[in-house]
């Protein structure tokens, strides 16, 4: 297989960042087509290892997998080439539509279009639930773990990683069937210790600088991001509870519902869809500090959200496919994808609730949500049902159903 030159890869990967719409599973698949069958530039087999890995790693694992796939081809400035493509362009038009929506998102008619959008992002949400489900869970241990990660959660409250570090550790101490050693291992010199050194430099001198500036909001931002991005194992999907729970109840950077907004928006874009964090962050610097506080905000959210990406990457690389041989790493990527089934139940309830209800109050036991029932809101329940319709039983796009719903929920607003 020969190499590709900087000027086929920048067109590729430029072609992959802007098209990849739809979350990671879209986006894994755009990948496969043009890096596996299009261009022969990643065997099959190298290609599910490969991703294999990335979902056991924090992080978005379809942009890890352009980022390994880029390392592979050309080291280090290949990863980083491949990486920054995936994700500036969804990172421009994020920046773009949340300025946008800090400075009209409250006007009447916006506000009833974003329950349009609200009602697509349920479908979306279950849409992923069963995709995710019908490939992760197999055998009884697997529907165990989905369950309890979601008892867990909706019922219990309890915190998104320790879920994750029992799933992973049950997956582990299972008997796993064999796998297969790779035929080809890339051979690539490396550093480990250099390797981390460098990452970690990058990563924290953002968080230094601030803290050194007695920026506290900024400081305490960027620490919370930076978390988020050692723990979010399954994607985005699958930490947003966890993120909301912090950036709405713990910090009150910004409301439930213009979360909810921020996840709607951020799937009409490219990209990984955990740039709703730039998003948050975007909203949360306006609220606190106006136009130069959002722009530092999402800044600095994009920089310790996706910084460690690169790190996991190009410190994992040159034994990427010796570990995915291992049968105890691949037990304990099982236990963590079933569970991520779980948590995105919790996720779909969680929003469905928050949608069809205008009120939602604390848990009165336990963490289980209790929403007014006199709040139900029809007008919701109708575009959900739309949403159904469009999208499971005509097979429409997110974003084509997102704005049929939009214009219909403007249109009885403005009745």
């Amino acid at each position: 297989m020969s190499t590709p030159g900087w000027d086929e890869m920048t067109r590729v990967y430029g072609k992959i960042g802007m098209l990849s719409f739809g979350g990671p599973a879209a986006q894994i698949a755009l990948m496969h087509r043009e890096l596996v069958e299009v261009r022969g530039w990643l065997s099959e087999q190298a290609y599910l290892r490969a991703l294999s890995l990335c979902m056991l790693l924090p992080g978005p694992e379809a942009m890890q997998l352009a980022t390994y796939a880029g390392w592979r081809m050309r080291g280090v400035p290949g990863g980083l080439l491949a990486g920054l493509l995936f994700v500036v362009p969804g990172a421009i038009v994020i920046a773009i539509l949340a300025l946008g929506y800090a400075y009209v998102g409250q006007v009447p008619l916006v506000q009833a279009a974003f329950l349009g959008i609200k009602a697509a992002v349920i479908v979306v949400v279950f849409q992923a639930l069963r995709k995710v489900a019908g490939n992760a869970l197999v055998g009884g241990t697997g529907w165990a773990l989905a369950l309890g990660s979601f008892v867990a959660l909706f019922v219990f409250g309890l915190p998104f990683p320790l879920i994750i570090l029992i799933a992973a550790g049950i997956g582990f101490a299972q008997v796993p069937r064999q796998v297969s050693a790779p035929a080809h291992i890339p051979q690539r010199p490396a550093n480990p210790l250099a390797t981390v050194a460098v990452w970690a430099a990058l990563w924290a001198a953002p968080l230094v600088g601030v803290w050194a500036a007695g920026q506290e909001f900024l400081l305490q931002l960027g620490l919370f991001f930076s978390k988020l991005a050692i723990v979010t194992f399954g994607g985005a999907y699958a930490v947003l509870a966890y993120m909301t729970q912090t950036v709405v109840q713990d910090y009150g950077w910004i409301t439930t519902g213009e979360m909810i907004d921020a996840l709607g928006l951020a799937e009409t874009t490219p990209g990984p869809l955990i740039l709703v964090t730039e998003f948050v962050a975007l909203l949360a610097g306006f609220a606190h500090s106006g136009i130069a506080g959002a722009i530092a905000a999402g800044m600095l959210a994009l920089w310790v959200t996706f910084t460690p990406c690169f790190l996991w990457i190009f410190l994992a690389g040159p034994y990427l496919e010796r570990l995915a041989a291992q049968p105890r790493l691949s037990g304990a990527l099982q236990g963590i994808t079933a569970a991520v089934v779980g948590v995105i139940a919790n996720l779909s309830l969680w929003f469905a609730l928050h949608v069809l209800f205008d009120r939602v109050d604390p848990a009165v036991l336990l963490a289980l949500p209790a929403p007014d029932l006199s709040s139900f809101n029809p007008v919701a329940a109708l575009l959900t049902g739309g949403a159904v319709v469009l999208m499971l039983g005509f097979n429409w796009g997110f974003v084509s159903t997102m704005g049929v719903l939009a214009l219909a929920a403007s249109g009885l607003a403005a009745l």
